[in-house]
């Protein structure tokens, strides 16, 4: 694995962090579950990779998300959640909001059509981050910052690539018991150790993996309990409120996909400036660390909360249902140099190769489901 090399400053960041989790192990008797892990790694204050300061978004981060590639995707978003507005209230929270761009679209597309927000939310856990959207949405006066959920909430809650972000537990079969991955230290540094799966585990296993008995000895994959617990968080805030939705994008599968036999690994990975691997313990703290979504088990969580699943749908059968090809044809194909960088964009956004298909997008709430997303609802895969 040929990594770029990060800088002394870097290294010396993630020496410290890297000592505060052997300490936290030393406390927990030389062992923590995965999950404590991936929540210090990422967000330790100061120190976790969305809290230290670095830029992670973008060109010049670690990864690209669907916003940074293209106006039109947040353009299209605001199309799709304009008729929740008639239904409930024109609020808007968006639950990490990366540098600002899809927050800075949507509003000057909503602007476009003289609908403008009471207020835009924002709730993001990255102080470097939250400076990034202050700046870009400097022109918006009805973006608020907050630090925690509000006991109720009317109106639109948007989470783009929210989700796979959340600490999940890992887990092993051996010899047909079921044991969770935690981590311990060795010689060489942070590695991974089984142990039994305890009772709140083996629920969680039952509840997610459909044919958990079946698979084989050996198979590693992840459960996703704090994601499954934000999702119902949504649900209390929704059902305390005057109706509304929330708005899901991410990359994952349905259960009976995610939890194939084949896919004995998992679906964890790791991203350091745009290379992909999958060694979660390379430099803790400078690397993003990430896990597919499982939309079964976050359907499953939402219902239990009370709210519906409205929708679960592509990515690329949303933007098309909700006019992206509409808005790129308002640029002349004639005009080569502005129309082709864009359709490109628009073609990474929607290809079956690219985002198109791996990226879902799911909407839960008390609200109907606008009359031309009906069709492209592919709820029943789940």
């Amino acid at each position: 694995m040929k990594l770029p090399v990060p800088s002394p400053e870097a290294l010396a960041l993630s020496a410290v962090l890297r000592r505060k989790i052997e300490d936290v192990i030393s406390q927990h008797g030389g062992w923590i579950s995965f999950a404590r892990y991936m929540e210090m790694a990422l967000y330790e204050p100061g120190l976790g990779y969305y809290s230290h300061g670095g830029q992670v978004v973008g060109r010049q981060g670690d990864f690209v998300t669907a916003p940074e590639i293209s106006a039109l995707f947040g353009q299209t978003i605001a199309r799709s959640i304009q008729p929740f507005f008639v239904q409930s209230a024109c609020h808007i929270m968006e639950i990490g909001a990366g540098s600002g761009r899809l927050a800075c679209d949507i509003l000057m597309a909503l602007a476009q059509q003289d609908i403008i927000p009471e207020c835009y939310d924002i709730l993001d856990l990255s102080g470097s981050l939250k400076q990034r959207q202050q700046e870009m949405l400097a022109p918006f006066p009805q973006v608020r910052w907050i630090d925690r959920l509000p006991e109720a909430f009317t109106g639109v809650i948007l989470g783009n690539e929210v989700l796979d972000a959340m600490p999940v537990q890992r887990v092993v079969k051996k010899e047909g018991k079921w044991h969770e991955l935690g981590v311990r230290v060795s010689k060489d540094g942070f590695v991974f150790e089984a142990q039994p799966a305890d009772a709140a585990l083996l629920a969680q296993i039952a509840l997610q993996i459909p044919d958990a008995e079946g698979l084989h000895d050996g198979y590693v994959t992840e459960v996703h309990p704090y994601a499954c617990a934000f999702v119902r968080s949504l649900g209390d805030m929704l059902n305390a409120g005057e109706g509304g939705a929330a708005l899901l994008i991410d990359y994952g599968y349905p259960a009976r996909e995610y939890y194939l036999p084949e896919r004995s690994q998992g679906t964890l990975m790791s991203y350091y400036r745009h290379h992909v691997h999958a060694d979660p313990f390379w430099h803790v703290g400078l690397q993003d660390i990430t896990a597919h979504v499982d939309f079964s088990a976050v359907a499953g969580a939402a219902t239990e909360s009370g709210m519906d699943l409205l929708c679960y749908a592509s990515q690329a059968g949303f933007l098309l249902a909700n006019g992206i090809t509409e808005r790129l044809l308002q640029i002349s194909p004639a005009a080569v140099v502005h129309y082709l960088p864009q359709a490109k964009k628009v073609q990474m956004l929607l290809s079956p190769t690219e985002m198109g298909e791996l990226f879902k997008v799911m909407i839960l709430g008390n609200l109907d489901l606008p009359p031309h997303l009906v069709s492209i609802d592919r709820s029943e895969r789940l």
